[in-house]
């Protein structure tokens, strides 16, 4: 009988130790900000108001995360409304026909320290291209409600071409390439 109770309560911890922890975006402490060079001599910087994400785990550096990232192309924000409403055009996202942009993680691999690198999957109109994340691991903590939190900062540059985001292809008035940032928070499932 001892056996057995001792066989139940390894199995039960190794269960556990390996068990997929899941995480959802806390959309209250997160930004999806991007910034772009305009006409060669400045920037305009904006931000996705609406997005939603996750990851599981089951180890404890993360290395092994399967993360997944959605934000609504008619959320694009650059304080701006009529800059905002020609961003959702067919000019750039054309967010009728293509109402999110859409995350897959391939990879998300220690690098050194808290810094990591996140490959996968990005997916802006019709085009779908593989980017790397240099991220940025803050940790976790413990709201005052007892939550588990992990924050994260991930940065990249994509060119806006390869994506379809054909408008001004000389690159003179609106550059290229697209900075993205994404200050996120992520709450623990319980």
């Amino acid at each position: 009988m001892k056996r057995l109770f001792l066989f139940l309560l390894a199995t039960s911890l190794s269960v556990a130790t390996f068990a997929q922890t899941k995480w959802t975006v806390d959309p209250m402490h997160s930004f999806v900000n991007f910034s772009v060079k305009h006409s060669g001599i400045s920037f305009v910087d904006g931000n996705f108001k609406k997005f939603e994400g996750g990851f599981v785990s089951s180890k404890a550096d993360l290395s092994d995360a399967k993360i997944s990232f959605t934000a609504d192309a008619a959320s694009i924000n650059t304080g701006v409304e009529q800059r905002d409403g020609h961003l959702k055009s067919d000019d750039f996202f054309n967010a009728e026909k293509f109402p999110k942009l859409a995350f897959e993680s391939t990879s998300f691999k220690k690098v050194k320290g808290n810094n990591y690198a996140l490959t996968g999957k990005l997916t802006i109109r019709d085009v779908t291209k593989t980017v790397t994340f240099a991220v940025v691991y803050g940790g976790t903590a413990k709201d005052q409600q007892g939550n588990t939190k992990a924050g994260f900062l991930a940065t990249t540059k994509i060119n806006r071409l390869d994506f379809n985001v054909k408008y001004d292809p000389t690159g003179a008035g609106i550059a290229k390439d697209v900075n993205i940032t994404l200050n996120l928070q992520f709450a623990q499932a319980k």
